[in-house]
């Protein structure tokens, strides 16, 4: 596995990471050991980089990533992060991202956390506020790297000024394409850029149904994307990809995940999957090699991403 460094103020990981939310949450029953078999594969295909959250399952999703990891945490980069509530409500607070990373250190039984982002930014904290504390984590040696997720320029300055921001967790894919306008900025100040939801959250694979055909626990029932009239759409232009996958002997998650990492040295996908072959399939993506001819087709298919919100309460503005 190839490996990039997340800016200039982060550490190396694998070019291509693992999202371990899926495991626990938003896509339907899951199975634990499974997920832990998993992880256990990606680091032996040479992931290094594995992301996961409080917010998961508070505390179940950490928990298992650090099982998973456990007899080679020190080969790997844990990133997690603190922001949102039981009550889905936002706080920064600095005593509050204290407690979360205390927390997150106990269910990973790890003495550091290596990335900790904020998960979205808090409009009643000062980013400032919410930098220094994480400064003061890094001074104690309980986190390493500051991480952003889902922040605008504005924010990233700010806490940039305060404490190096390693790496703006955001999501990215031929189906999303929002943050190219945050690009120039993370790119100016040597930050990296962690791309979640690579796949479009399942959209650009070979198995992709109706969102009524999906588990009542699955997420993908209520995407605006899922839904009639937006369905159709991208699925049609999924099918005109696969076209194009084929005629390079992949498969269209291959061919989206290649794109990807052909937008920058400094962007790494973390796609998710409980399947062990969806796992090798999509870190083959690695080795798949983009002209800039196919780079145009993809242009041509999906000009401005897919069809439909991210999400149902409407795409957020970045703050």
């Amino acid at each position: 596995m190839q490996k990039r460094k997340l800016g200039k103020h982060g550490p190396e990981v694998s070019a291509m990471g693992y999202g371990a939310m899926g495991i626990t949450l938003w896509y339907g029953p899951s199975n634990e050991q499974q997920g832990i078999e998993t992880i256990r594969r990606a680091y032996d295909l040479g992931v290094t980089l594995f992301d996961t959250a409080e917010v998961y399952g508070w505390g179940d999703n950490e928990k298992l990533v650090g099982r998973a990891l456990r007899g080679i945490r020190e080969n790997v980069v844990i990133a997690t992060k603190f922001g949102l509530t039981r009550e889905c409500t936002m706080n920064s607070r600095p005593e509050h991202i204290r407690e979360v990373t205390e927390n997150s250190l106990r269910y990973l039984g790890v003495e550091y956390i290596d990335v900790l982002y904020q998960h979205r930014v808090d409009p009643n904290v000062p980013i400032e506020d919410v930098a220094g504390a994480v400064r003061d984590l890094i001074q104690e040696g309980k986190v390493k790297y500051f991480g952003l997720s889902e922040a605008g320029p504005q924010t990233i300055r700010k806490a940039h000024a305060v404490q190096p921001v390693a790496a703006l967790q955001t999501e990215y894919s031929v189906f999303e394409r929002d943050v190219e306008a945050i690009l120039p900025v993370t790119r100016e100040l040597g930050i990296g850029l962690v791309a979640y939801a690579p796949l479009g959250r399942g959209f650009l694979t070979a198995d992709v149904r109706p969102a009524a055909e999906y588990d009542e626990t699955d997420s993908r029932r209520f995407d605006p994307r899922w839904q009639p009239g937006n369905f159709e759409k991208n699925r049609a232009a999924v099918e005109q990809l696969t076209v194009l996958a084929r005629q390079k002997g992949a498969s269209v998650s291959q061919l989206a995940l290649a794109w990807l990492l052909a937008q920058g040295n400094d962007i790494v996908p973390i796609p998710g999957t409980r399947r062990q072959d969806r796992l090798v399939e999509n870190i083959r993506a690695a080795e798949l090699s983009l002209t800039q001819e196919d780079i145009d087709e993809i242009s041509r298919i999906l000009p401005d991403g897919a069809f439909g919100e991210r999400y149902s309460a409407g795409t957020p503005e970045w703050i």
